[in-house]
């Protein structure tokens, strides 16, 4: 329907100027009638649409200026929706709010439709405030808000209704798994609008889903059945961890609703053992005559069985065998390796123990002979090192002899032959006890 005072063609358009023009000719005669319409009645064509023009666009104005506005609301099922039909400059123009199959709900401040979930919140000349309780998937919609103007105003509010979903289950394709297999759980959540987003947690961990699916309800066309699926390749750490499906939605936002939409499986996994052989008795050397006691702690589920076995030999008789292999009175013919085996439903493994038995003195002689040695070392360096100082010692004596002086000679220097000097020499013969000797 077009607004009144509106034009089917813009101003000034071929058709309306040359009716005008047209009809003008009609009512003058002659050439001077022609004349005249092509002049002053071209502008009174123009004159009556500008009142034309000018009153449509009034009427708009006069329209924005009371700003009809409302807004939409999202609510969540069974709770309280409210719709606010809401005026800017109002001259006191009748407020009415329609339902989706545009029946009156409110007219002014009287509801003619009687549904009691419908209640006045506010009235006034700006604002009709309704409130709907029990907010159910049939009370979707766009609800009408509209003001008794010329032309009416019209502005829709849509409800939204959220839904959440049932509380999350969740399956294992495996309730027990061996280590390096692989298991699949699924977690399900229905009947939720819009449909529910799903996480994985292993532990704290967040895991990435291997699949998901969402697919209508059949139960209702408006809800969706969610369902994801996560792989894991697990190993003997992941025993006894939880595996968490949580499902989030904007329909929840308090945290032990939250809590509620998560569902958990703890991880059952079997492994084959580990071994590890360990001497708790003696401490020290295995000497003859000593009491051998091992240890065999094996890790393993289910439950791991444990057997001793001497390899290439039979297990002395007199040994004591139970966790734990005691060996009394150890001699040299106990040497061997002693295997203690473990075994469960996954697998087996072992580990192994090399017995030596010494004399029964070892260990106490070893200590001794290792300081004699010590001993002997030092005094052959000592006497090596007086050795080379005495031929060094030697060798610069050789090299330097002494040099003797006497007096016996003393003054015959100048004698004219032999027996001069003999009787010039100091002392004579006389002087020989005071002779001496010097040694350089």
């Amino acid at each position: 329907m077009r607004r009144r005072g509106s034009a089917a063609t813009p101003l000034g358009s071929a058709p309306h100027t040359g009716r005008c023009m047209f009809n003008m000719a009609f009512a003058m005669p002659g050439a001077a009638a022609v004349s005249i319409s092509a002049a002053s009645h071209h502008l009174l064509c123009l004159a009556v649409w500008a009142l034309i023009i000018g009153k449509g666009a009034a009427q708009e104005i006069e329209a924005d200026a009371q700003n009809l506005v409302t807004d939409d609301v999202e609510v969540v099922e069974g709770e309280v929706a409210t719709i606010s039909c809401r005026v800017k400059n109002n001259d006191d123009s009748v407020i009415q709010l329609l339902n989706p199959s545009r029946q009156t709900i409110y007219f002014r401040d009287v509801r003619p439709l009687k549904d009691n979930r419908f209640q006045l919140v506010n009235f006034s000349s700006s604002e009709l405030r309704v409130s709907l309780s029990n907010v159910s998937l049939v009370d979707e919609g766009r609800y009408c808000c509209q003001l008794y103007t010329d032309p009416p105003q019209e502005a829709f509010a849509t409800i939204t209704v959220l839904v959440p979903p049932e509380t999350p289950t969740i399956d294992a394709n495996k309730d027990i798994v061996s280590e390096g297999e692989e298991v699949e759980f699924t977690c399900s959540a229905t009947g939720s609008k819009p449909a529910a987003s799903i996480k994985w947690l292993k532990g704290d961990q967040e895991m990435r889903e291997s699949t998901g699916n969402v697919e209508e309800d059949p139960r209702e066309e408006k809800l969706f059945n969610v369902t994801s699926k996560l792989v894991l390749k697990v190993s003997r750490l992941d025993d006894g961890l939880p595996i968490t499906c949580k499902v989030d939605h904007p329909a929840v936002k308090d945290i032990q609703t939250m809590k509620d939409l998560q569902a958990q499986r703890y991880l059952d996994v079997q492994y084959k053992p580990q071994v590890q052989v360990t001497r708790s008795y003696p401490q020290g050397l295995t000497r003859e005559g000593d009491t051998l006691e091992l240890v065999c702690t094996a890790n393993g589920k289910p439950q791991p069985k444990l057997t001793w076995q001497r390899l290439e030999e039979e297990v002395p008789d007199r040994a004591i065998l139970t966790e734990n292999l005691v060996l009394e009175s150890l001699n040299k013919t106990d040497n061997g390796t002693y295997r203690c085996k473990a075994f469960n439903d996954v697998g087996e493994s072992y580990d192994d123990y090399v017995l030596y038995v010494y004399d029964s003195r070892a260990g106490t002689e070893v200590p001794r002979s290792v300081d004699h040695a010590v001993i002997g070392g030092v005094v052959a360096v000592v006497v090596f090192a007086i050795l080379c100082l005495l031929i060094v010692l030697g060798r610069y004596f050789a090299r330097h002899k002494g040099t003797y002086f006497t007096h016996e000679a003393k003054g015959a220097d100048d004698a004219a032959d032999a027996d001069t000097a003999i009787i010039n020499a100091e002392g004579g013969q006389n002087n020989s006890d005071e002779k001496k000797e010097y040694f350089i």
